[in-house]
């Protein structure tokens, strides 16, 4: 993947320019959602969907991201801060990708799922090519997973994973110091037991 030369300049400036946005919100879904909006436009590769094999006949180039915690119970996550219309979805912490991401704390870029064991689609609306999974740990712990996603194969690579990284780290202490975790308890409660 090229990178225009000014990349990590530019991603040092939206990383700044997020977090001095997120910090004025008084809600801590809506000061994550910055850095989830943030990694949509400037992660990846501009050229990926243009190349051979990174769209399959119908599909649509898009890119979107969310933050997935985990619930009090810690057997599932709720979807926060999304960009795609999820709405509070949840998935298992043992599922797919993003439950491998939880349960290994490890980060991970599937650049063609296609080719991954371990993928299983989420989204109902369009099929995800490429995705960057980041663990968002506080005080060791994880707390949840930070995805950007995309439906070109090839887009991400791992130093998108490695400033998602960091986008991440910014992302969950808006999060906890904004009340995330009474945030996600009440949604946990009005959504009522996770059927598993």
């Amino acid at each position: 993947m090229t990178r225009p030369a000014d990349f990590h300049v530019r991603a040092i400036d939206v990383l700044h320019d997020v977090n001095e946005a997120a910090w004025r919100e008084s809600d801590p879904e809506e000061g994550v959602r910055h850095f989830t909006n943030a990694t949509r436009g400037l992660l990846g590769d501009p050229d990926a969907p243009m190349k051979p094999g990174a769209l399959k006949p119908g599909e649509t180039q898009f890119i979107v991201s969310a933050c997935f915690f985990i619930a009090p119970s810690r057997d599932h996550m709720i979807v926060f801060a999304d960009n795609f219309g999820l709405g509070r979805a949840r998935i298992s912490v043992t599922d797919s990708r993003p439950g491998h991401t939880v349960q290994t704390k490890q980060a991970a870029v599937v650049k063609n799922t296609d080719e991954d064991a371990i993928f299983r689609q989420i989204i109902k609306t369009g099929r995800v090519g490429c995705s960057v999974y980041v663990p968002v740990m506080w005080k060791g712990e994880v707390v949840g997973m930070f995805n950007t996603a995309s439906q070109a194969r090839y887009m991400f690579d791992e130093t998108d994973m490695k400033v998602q990284k960091l986008f991440a780290a910014c992302a969950v202490a808006v999060w906890m110091g904004l009340g995330g975790p009474d945030k996600v308890a009440a949604v946990a409660k009005e959504l009522g037991p996770w059927p598993g």
